[in-house]
């Protein structure tokens, strides 16, 4: 179940600095239901929360173990479904598509979630996502409410299958995945005059989406007045496919104004961390937004929505301003955000001056999802030419040719269309920046390595992570009321962050221990903050002294600590030998506990795979390895996430970047 947030705070010799994460110190309690001979799942979900767990027998024993944060009970067991209603847990349904077993409806309608999975595709990743979203810990419309522009893009495949070998191409730029379930065809039911996907297929095709990709989810039913396929006859039939969705961890559902208030309710009132779009479309095109009906429409999707999009069929110009005029009378109140859409060729402009899921397509994909529909290279086009997205030089500063991240970041910027120039500059971490900062057309630097604080007194605005940690390795261009300011980050740490809860839910570090191996603290401080934003407990440094963290002065020392769930080495790459002593002495002294959880490793510097390399001794150690890849391709990510304010999928990343970008 679920559990209340505390704040994570990081202490430094100069004070205490909060960091801005919500961590869940107190362990899941969760109930975990399998197929026949599929009790391994419960391993690997306890294993992704960092504890350990119990299989009974019959729910008193789900009862008995009170303690225990993960039980697991295989589905015959349950001969009283209504039973589990009075257990103190939260009930995760987990269903094996590739056994000849089929989903139990019943059950899962007593369970709180379902979660659907495939032994031929690793699944640990997934369900980290999975958990970590059901439980609260992932809070992604927190994140998108964050960016001043975001973007969905419409899958408007018949089968998710033909999408996967492309879906990293397709999704450069769209920060979430909207799955239009009524354009789904099911091999079992097509032959069917005016028949829906089943819920068994449907569910396997999310399973299948949701594994290839890390973007939120929109789970969403349109109807056959609105330009889908689903019929309208049948209410209930919505509910039950949207219930179904939030019970599968969908980020969001789709559910469209004209269904019975009742449906709405019940589905707000059940979403749990799934957030409602309210979906209202006219294809008359006889709407106006200066009508009392426009304000009466948006007020009525306000009440049980998250966002409100309203989205109309045009045929004049002056209908674009009249919705711009729309926008501004309800983005001023405390209402949800607002997507204020026209269809058409005429109706275009709109979907540029959006800022809040604009629909876009790709080149790649089989149709568009509605008249006009723009990719996200069209928007930025559009928006360089209007004079709303001017051409300015986003610096790449350090090592960035030799390293390779310069030559990425130049194909992002030409992936997008984006107008801006790419100056180069091959510079020491100690010469100054302030040359380029005050250019008329700065518009943003990426910086590697990063430099410190203490000697670019110049520098803008510091975020409180480049603050804390002392390094700053994005500057990027705000725009305020007054004006634009500079703002100075490190985003080192969330790459490192994001590598370590990849596998991981983040509670899972809560109260634990951890290993920092440096040569000094400037090397370790993003690994520290981060390590910190996850709640660990007692943290160790190997090789320097931090304030507020213990030392161990050699491998004697290690006998007297307990064993760390993550150790991280900072050290350069032709050190990076010297952490495996560290990693073979917890690996012998774990072997006596009859569980061991954690045993993770992250190298920050080793990016080369092979048999003489601290990454693959780990892994044949034991452990949970990666190597600087993982983290690199991730803060690069950030960083442009940051500076152009775009959205680039890591997987994209390693694609496009080759090798380079991790040497």
């Amino acid at each position: 179940m679920a559990v209340g947030p505390m704040p994570a705070v990081m202490y430094k010799a100069n004070g205490v600095m909060k960091i801005e994460e919500i961590i869940h110190n107190e362990p899941p309690r969760l109930l975990v239901i399998f197929d026949k001979d599929q009790e391994e799942i419960t391993r690997i979900i306890a294993d992704v929360l960092g504890h350990a767990y119990r299989l009974v027998d019959g729910l008193e024993g789900a009862r008995g173990w009170s303690d225990e944060a993960v039980v697991g009970l295989d589905k015959d067991f349950i001969t009283a479904p209504e039973s589990l209603r009075s257990l103190d847990r939260t009930i995760i349904m987990t269903h094996c598509v590739d056994g000849r077993d089929s989903s139990n409806g019943r059950l899962t309608e007593y369970c709180d979630y379902e979660y659907l999975y495939s032994k031929t595709t690793p699944i640990r990743r997934d369900v980290a996502r999975f958990l970590a979203f059901v439980l609260g810990q992932s809070k992604p419309h927190e994140d998108l409410r964050g960016k001043p522009r975001t973007t969905m893009l419409c899958m408007t495949f018949s089968d998710i299958r033909a999408a996967l070998p492309n879906l990293d191409i397709l999704s450069v730029g769209a920060d979430a995945v909207e799955l239009r379930v009524d354009l789904l065809r099911d091999p079992e039911t097509e032959h069917n005059f005016g028949s829906v996907p089943s819920l068994k297929y449907v569910g396997e095709q999310l399973m299948l989406l949701r594994q290839r990709t890390e973007l939120p989810i929109i789970f969403t039913t349109r109807c056959t007045s609105e330009n889908g396929r689903f019929p309208m006859d049948d209410p209930e039939l919505y509910y039950t496919y949207l219930r179904k969705a939030m019970q599968w961890g969908c980020e969001y559902i789709d559910v469209e104004l004209w269904l019975p208030v009742e449906i709405r309710r019940r589905l707000a009132a059940e979403k749990g961390h799934s957030k409602i779009i309210s979906a209202w479309h006219d294809f008359s095109g006889r709407f106006k937004w200066t009508s009392p009906q426009a304000q009466q429409i948006f007020q009525e999707s306000a009440l049980y929505s998250d966002v409100v999009k309203m989205i109309a069929l045009v045929s004049s110009m002056e209908d674009n301003y009249e919705l711009e005029y729309f926008r501004s009378t309800v983005q001023g109140r405390s209402h949800p955000p607002f997507s204020g859409l026209n269809m058409g060729v005429a109706g275009q402009l709109s979907r540029t001056l959006n800022k809040v899921f604009t629909p876009i397509t790709h080149p790649l994909m089989p149709l568009i999802a509605a008249p006009g529909q723009l990719s996200a290279a069209e928007i930025n086009s559009m928006l360089h030419s209007m004079g709303q997205m001017p051409e300015l030089d986003i610096h790449a500063i350090g090592r960035v040719r030799t390293n390779g991240h310069a030559m990425f970041l130049e194909k992002c910027l030409n992936e997008l269309s984006l107008p801006h120039r790419l100056i180069c500059v091959e510079q020491p971490p100690s010469s100054s920046l302030q040359p380029y900062l005050a250019r008329a057309q700065f518009g943003g630097a990426y910086i590697n390595p990063p430099v410190g604080v203490e000697n670019a007194t110049y520098l803008p605005t510091l975020t409180e992570s480049a603050s804390a940690i002392g390094q700053v390795d994005t500057v990027a261009v705000r725009q305020t009321k007054s004006g634009n300011t500079l703002v100075a980050d490190n985003v080192a740490w969330k790459g490192i962050r994001a590598t370590l809860t990849r596998d991981f839910v983040p509670s899972a570090y809560a109260g634990r221990a951890a290993i920092v191996i440096a040569n000094n603290e400037g090397q370790a401080a993003a690994a520290i903050y981060a390590l910190t934003s996850l709640d660990i407990g007692t943290l160790y440094t190997i090789g320097f002294q931090s304030s507020g963290h213990k030392q161990l002065q050699g491998l004697g020392d290690l006998d007297a600590i307990e064993s760390p769930f993550a150790v991280i080495s900072a050290l350069p790459a032709e050190r990076s030998m010297a952490a495996v002593p560290v990693l073979k002495h917890f690996t012998a002294k774990n072997r006596k506990r009859a569980t061991s959880a954690g045993k993770i490793f992250l190298d920050l510097s080793n990016g080369i795979k092979g048999n003489g390399d601290s990454v693959s001794i780990a892994e044949s150690l034991g452990w949970a390895a990666y190597p600087c890849a993982d983290y690199v391709s991730r803060i690069v990510v950030e960083a442009i996430r940051g500076l152009v304010g775009e959205n680039v999928p890591c997987d994209f990343v390693r694609l496009a970047a080759g090798r380079g970008l991790y040497t």
